[in-house]
């Protein structure tokens, strides 16, 4: 029979272990080892059970033993001493309280930041991620949370969270969507002080609302505040807005939008009002899914009298955007008619004209579609500050978004880049962490992983003391490690053949899948068609050669889920999986489904190898191959996102592109545009890195008996990357490159100053038209050459039309020359008026040019917006620079 009402009913804890539901009800568990431990050894098999879940655990064990515990001294004992590290961990200093010392008022920390994300990948147990850029968004809490970053973090909480998946008997993709209940998940419920749940309330179209109730969880010293618009004052339709992550149609997709970021905004006031938090002085846009936060802000703002222009300088100046996709196919748009239905004077935001929201995202610029508003465009124009997630993602971003600041090179384009990291506490196996502590002890170890590279000597040392382990207790870890994936494959690999219809007869050949022994290959991520999940069967024989190599064996573990829409995806799946199923060949390649962070805690830690082949540089950055290397595994990947930044030979092995990146470009260049050709090209370099460089080196044994050459990789790649690939050195950046820049300009943008630039804007705009380089002449030289270190006196005639002075920068620009005499590397250098305008209104300009390059040297001039409260001269998207007769008139380039 089928229950009519569903109640979770909690278990009264004795009070000597009432700490077990603080304990349970903090995220740090998922990291913090000693915690996990303790809920372990509450009853080991009903941990493993609920998925080393503690809310589930407690809300399991019999009260008999939960009173056995109660009277269990050396358990009472741990679980005062794990409370106190937690009381200790919540309330002590941490490394940005040590920044916030005595300053200058104008240059102290921000009191807190506001971090939106669609979604958020803190654990198993709490399952509202699909991938990278969630597993990004719960690392980027967890180590602000461990730096003492007073973060709030603010998401949607999906009641089906992302799929589950499976195989069918024919190796295809199955999803399920098996429904969450927020009382079964470590979250608690916002309250207003009577007790009613706290909620937040969009208007829509037709005098509808759209209700959510606010969830909370701590994720350490972070809170997350989850919006579930599950509640029962919803209609039906409303009451599915938060049901899948990333499901639905267009309108489904912006009712989820606008409820994460105009209701996330509506969540964070009401959480600070409720908690006495500290609002938000910076505003941090995970992605374009939340970029409709700026306008809520826009329209608290105008609530208060302030005009539109003011509202969004305030708004710019305090905002940061960072985008994670490196192709405009990955962001999200909108139909500008469905977006104008949602909002106005029927509908949402009533006090802000649609037609000016509509100008903040629409592609209004050369090679966009004008009839689409694009979030990534909208948070870009709502940001004072924007980064992609490493140096060749901000590289291609700057190139993709180029059209919004029309007349300057793409390497001017004011997004920056901080290249992503991992929690290395979440990541990095106990083993690993165990055999770092006996070298340096416990306390100097989890300070190596939390804070990341730092310019003290003292954390610096703490990695290169991985140089002082014996090789014995390295390969020793390795293996163990390897014996680990083993075992948890063969269980996983098993579980997946019967959900697969096959019987326990049929299954024997399970115990023989995988060897301790044998080099281990990981490849494990979503499976969109760039990242290319079946390159490595682009030659079957040569694949099934060195999987079946009778002295240097290799075997490989795939995972990855196709979104459920991706037709093309779930083929490749079925494509590799059906490779695995041969008879030939399946002990050594084996596919496992419902890939989650569950299963990657495992993965990681027991692959020799990390693999990673996207079609370059489609890849925004790829944190798994990080998490790999902070176990010990060694990379070998395409030159693409981070590991274009930081690839040495030391670390692991770069696979050769088509377009020359990683070597070999003479060979692989013939792929040309035709990309079967291309994938050929690029696999077989894969195959001959595998065959001669990377089997050879694992199998190799020295004098000790051991494969010194291998363990010298896996020694540089713990004390070389390990400290690079940190979320801590992450967040610092965040928080040095553009939270503090961000609470600056915040703080600095009171009303009448806001007002003031939003007039300065508008008047530039208005009069740019008249302004204009007339002439240009230099001295100094009157030859096309001259030698390194000279000085050229330039003299600049313009035209400022109703401008001032004051009102622009007039800049050289300098640097070496390609074949079609375009600037590279530039240097811009301010030029100084002379005296007043002249009787046709023009001003003369003067300044030196240093000929600083050898080579082919050119210059060119430009004239600027110029205003203090101006992040980047290139903010406007505004730039006068001298026509051909002029630039002709200005005498040749310097060769």
């Amino acid at each position: 029979m089928k229950a009519i009402r569903r109640f979770t009913v909690r278990p009264v804890l004795p009070d000597p272990l009432r700490p077990l539901s603080e304990l349970a009800r903090n995220l740090r568990w998922s990291w913090h080892t000693p915690t996990g431990d303790l809920f372990r050894s509450v009853d080991p098999e009903r941990w493993a059970a609920c998925g080393r879940d503690p809310v589930r655990l407690l809300g399991s064990v019999p009260p008999d033993r939960l009173q056995e515990l109660a009277g269990d001294r050396p358990f009472l004992d741990r679980l005062d001493a794990v409370a106190g590290d937690l009381h200790t961990y919540m309330t002590g200093d941490r490394w940005y309280q040590e920044q916030s010392g005595p300053r200058a008022q104008g240059d102290r920390l921000p009191a807190a930041v506001a971090y939106f994300s669609p979604e958020f990948g803190i654990t198993a147990a709490l399952p509202q991620y699909s991938g990278g850029l969630g597993i990004l968004a719960g690392d980027h809490l967890k180590a602000a949370s461990d730096l003492g970053v007073p973060l709030i973090g603010v998401g949607l909480l999906y009641r089906h969270g992302y799929f589950r998946q499976s195989l069918s008997r024919d190796g295809w993709q199955q999803e399920h969507y098996p429904v969450l209940d927020p009382n079964e998940l470590p979250l608690t419920q916002l309250k207003e002080p009577d007790g009613t749940p706290a909620l937040v309330i969009l208007a829509l179209p037709g005098g509808r609302s759209l209700r959510a109730r606010i969830w909370l969880a701590q994720v350490g010293r972070v809170p997350l505040l989850l919006l579930d618009s599950d509640v029962e004052e919803n209609d039906l339709g409303e009451r599915g807005v938060t049901d899948r992550l990333y499901g639905g149609g267009s309108e489904h997709r912006l009712l989820q939008e606008m409820l994460l970021g105009i209701g996330g905004v509506r969540a964070v006031r009401a959480y600070c009002r409720l908690t006495g938090h500290a609002p938000p002085e910076v505003f941090h846009t995970n992605e374009g899914h939340a970029g409709f936060l700026g306008l809520e802000r826009i329209a608290e703002l105008r609530s208060d009298g302030m005009e539109f222009g003011p509202a969004l300088e305030t708004v710019r100046a305090g905002t940061v955007f960072t985008t994670h996709t490196p192709v405009p196919a990955g962001i999200d748009r909108f139909d500008r008619g469905l977006v104008a239905r949602h909002f106005g004077p029927d509908a949402e935001l009533p006090g802000i004209e649609v037609d000016r929201i509509l100008r903040l995202g629409m592609e209004t610029y050369p090679g966009g579609e004008p009839d689409l508003f694009n979030m990534a465009v909208m948070g870009l124009r709502l940001a004072q500050r924007a980064n992609g997630v490493s140096l060749l993602h901000g590289r291609v971003s700057r190139e993709m978004f180029s059209g919004l600041w029309p007349g300057f090179d793409p390497e001017e384009v004011p997004i920056t880049s901080v290249t992503n990291g991992v929690h290395a506490p979440t990541w990095v196996a106990p083993e690993v962490f165990r055999l770092g502590a006996r070298q340096i002890g416990a306390e100097r170890a989890e300070e190596a992983l939390t804070v990341g590279g730092s310019d003290r000597s003292d954390r610096s040392d703490h990695w290169k003391s991985v140089g002082d382990i014996p090789d014995e207790d390295i390969w020793e870890l390795r293996r163990s490690l390897r014996s680990q994936l083993v075992t948890e494959v063969r269980e996983r690999l098993r579980a997946s053949w019967r959900q697969r219809g096959a019987g326990t007869a049929e299954l024997g050949w399970i115990d023989r899948v995988l060897d301790p022994d044998v080099l281990t290959i990981g490849f494990a991520r979503r499976v969109p068609s760039y990242k290319r999940l079946t390159l490595m069967l682009q030659d079957r024989d040569r694949l099934t050669d060195l999987l079946l190599h009778p002295e240097r064996p290799v075997q490989i573990v795939v995972a990855g889920k196709a979104h459920p829409a991706d037709e093309s995806g779930k083929r490749l799946i079925q494509e590799l999986v059906r490779f695995a199923d041969d008879p030939r060949v399946r002990h050594r390649i084996v596919f496992l489904p419902d890939y989650g962070m569950a299963m990657a805690q495992k993965l990681y830690p027991g692959c020799d190898i990390w693999l990673n082949n996207p079609l370059r540089p489609l890849e925004a950055c790829g944190t798994s191959g990080m998490k790999a290397a902070l176990n010990g595994c060694l990379n070998l990947s395409v030159l693409d996102g981070w590991w274009d930044e930081w690839f040495q030979p030391d670390f692991g092995w770069a696979v050769p592109t088509a377009d020359g990146a990683g070597g070999g470009a003479s060979t692989l260049s013939a792929a040309g545009d035709d990309p079967d050709r291309r994938d050929a090209l690029e696999a077989a370099a894969l195959y001959d890195l595998l065959e001669q460089r990377i089997t050879p080196r694992f199998y190799e044994r020295g004098e000790s008996g051991l494969p010194d050459r291998w363990l010298e990789m896996v020694r540089h790649t713990l004390s070389l990357l390990g400290p690079k690939v940190l979320a801590g050195r992450m967040v610092r950046e965040y928080v040095e490159r553009l939270y503090a820049p961000a609470a600056r300009a915040h703080r600095a943008m009171g009303p009448d100053r806001a007002r003031d630039l939003a007039r300065w804007k508008a008047r530039v705009r208005a009069a740019w038209h008249g302004v204009s380089v007339d002439h240009v002449e230099t001295s100094g030289t009157t030859t096309a050459t001259a030698e390194l270190g000279t000085t050229l006196a330039l003299r600049v005639r313009v035209g400022l039309g109703d401008l001032d002075p004051d009102d622009v920068e007039v800049q050289a620009v300098s640097g070496r020359v390609d074949e079609e005499d375009r600037i590279t590397g530039a240097t811009p250098v301010p030029l100084k008026p002379v005296g007043a305008a002249d009787l046709e209104g023009r001003w003369v300009y003067e300044g030196p040019l240093s000929l600083d390059r050898t080579g082919p040297f050119g210059y060119t001039v430009r004239i600027l917006p110029g205003h203090p409260l101006l992040a980047h001269g290139t903010e406007m998207g505004l730039v006068a620079v001298p026509s051909e007769e002029v630039s002709e008139a200005a005498g040749p380039l310097m060769r």
